[in-house]
């Protein structure tokens, strides 16, 4: 989706929509499958310092990779974040830290490409089941625990530097 966002910070626009995962073509190979939906609402707004803001929040149901037993598993991922509208990297280095700074290079700008970029952001480094439920799934590929002989007892190695100590 396209939009001049000078313009629409200009006027308070709230843009939302919805995508699916094989809208987004960097965000999806990050992902296990296709399934999944992705929600996202855009307010563009002016502060008092007249700089233009664009407010994002998204909700997303996603399918990832466990990176315990490497199965599909289902993520929730949340994000808002709050971003000044910049134009060049000048601009950035100058914009509050409560703000995070988003250089435009082209009007009309592609708002779905901010979307992934929140998205990418979002996702955790790394997912993983429950462990209850990894555990199951992680049991057929591990060797079983071997079985220690209880009435065997083996000699401590350490007991010959027992022999050393002066006064024994």
């Amino acid at each position: 989706m396209m939009l001049d966002v000078r313009q629409a910070a200009v006027r308070g626009v709230t843009v939302s929509g919805a995508l699916k995962p094989l809208d987004l073509k960097r965000f999806r190979p990050l992902l296990a499958g296709d399934e999944g939906a992705i929600s996202a609402e855009i307010s563009f707004s002016r502060d008092e310092e007249r700089r233009y803001l664009m407010h994002v929040a998204i909700r997303a149901d996603v399918v990832v990779t466990c990176q315990r037993c490497l199965e599909a598993m289902p993520e929730q991922l949340s994000s808002e974040s709050m971003l000044a509208i910049v134009w060049t990297d000048e601009e950035a280095a100058h914009v509050p830290r409560q703000l995070e700074p988003l250089v435009v290079v082209d009007s009309p700008s592609n708002l779905w490409d901010v979307v992934e970029e929140e998205l990418i952001l979002a996702l955790p480094p790394f997912s993983y089941h429950e462990t209850d439920e990894c555990k199951m799934k992680t049991a057929a590929y591990s060797d079983p625990i071997p079985d220690e002989d209880v009435g065997e007892s083996k000699p401590n190695p350490f007991n010959v530097l027992a022999q050393l100590k002066p006064g024994k």
